[in-house]
């Protein structure tokens, strides 16, 4: 039996650095973010995994401080089913970025580091000349970069990073956010095309916003999914809950469920490189699957 391994989850205690991400645009204010707006640690995440028969996870940053990267190592150091951690660094400055790598030498659940670009004023901000030098220093210390990107701008950089530097391992946050609920494609679709191009250029199928709490199926997302399948293949999609968000889309449960029957006509071998394979491979989990 293949490992499962969830490729995008979150902790966090609600009050703290960690929801102030809530506090901004377009997240501030926005009532349907209230079953978010609580603290949801391991104990909570637990029972949803072993129901799931999900093995592994990859827990994800939700805020851009430096005592994330503390916290999520500590949580993966006292539980073995969280096998990397994508933490945060400054990419900004580089003399604070190579310091905050060098201290987490010993940590080999760090697998990678991310930026809220989703939050930046600057729609621009990843283009910037000082984030790419940092991105060459992820690149040099084998580090990957999840981007996170909600508008069609955020999506269109992703092949420029990917070019200016090669030696860069991304992933592609949420599927560069589709916008299904509006069962458009485009410029979505395009956009999604011109990064997959790129072979250092992975995707997740995670935050997939299909619609309102429970009212979606396997059936809305699964489009938008056959089209990353062409884009990208099974070699270079993995699996993500981004849990606890997926509360405000049913639950665990549901996303797991549903995103399982929209790649029910996969063989046995894609669906396990989809659901394991590629998050082992892109991230270096420190793991082993059984069917490799």
């Amino acid at each position: 039996m293949s490992l499962v391994v969830d490729a995008h989850q979150h902790f966090w205690t609600y009050g703290t650095y960690q929801t102030s991400w809530m506090e901004v645009p377009p997240y501030a204010g926005d009532p349907s973010f209230r079953p978010l707006r609580r603290s949801f640690g391991p104990d909570d995440l637990m029972p949803e995994l072993k129901a799931a028969g999900v093995h592994r996870t990859v827990t994800i940053e939700a805020s851009d401080d430096l005592a994330e990267n503390a916290m999520l190592l500590a949580n993966a150091r006292a539980h073995d089913w969280i096998a990397g951690v994508v933490g945060w660094a400054p990419l900004t400055d580089p003399i604070e970025l190579e310091r905050t790598i060098d201290v987490q030498t010993d940590e080999p659940a760090l697998v990678g580091i991310r930026h809220l670009i989703n939050v930046e004023p600057d729609p621009d901000w990843i283009l910037r000349p000082d984030v790419l030098n940092g991105l060459r220093v992820l690149a040099a210390r084998r580090l990957t970069f999840d981007y996170v990107g909600i508008l069609p701008r955020h999506l269109q950089h992703v092949p420029v990073i990917a070019q200016r530097v090669p030696d860069l391992k991304i992933v592609i946050d949420h599927l560069g956010k589709p916008p299904i609920a509006t069962g458009e494609f485009e410029p979505w679709s395009s956009l999604l095309a011109n990064a997959a191009r790129m072979p250092n250029v992975f995707a997740k199928l995670s935050g997939l916003d299909a619609g309102s709490a429970d009212d979606w199926t396997a059936a809305d997302i699964a489009p938008y999914i056959d089209r990353a399948l062409e884009l990208f293949g099974p070699q270079r999609l993995m699996f993500g809950s981004d849990w606890p968000v997926a509360n405000l889309r049913g639950g665990y449960s549901k996303v797991w469920r549903e995103t399982d029957l929209a790649l029910a006509g996969l063989s046995r071998d894609e669906r396990d490189r989809i659901l394991g394979g590629a998050a082992i491979e892109f991230y270096r989990l420190p793991v082993t699957d059984p069917a490799s």
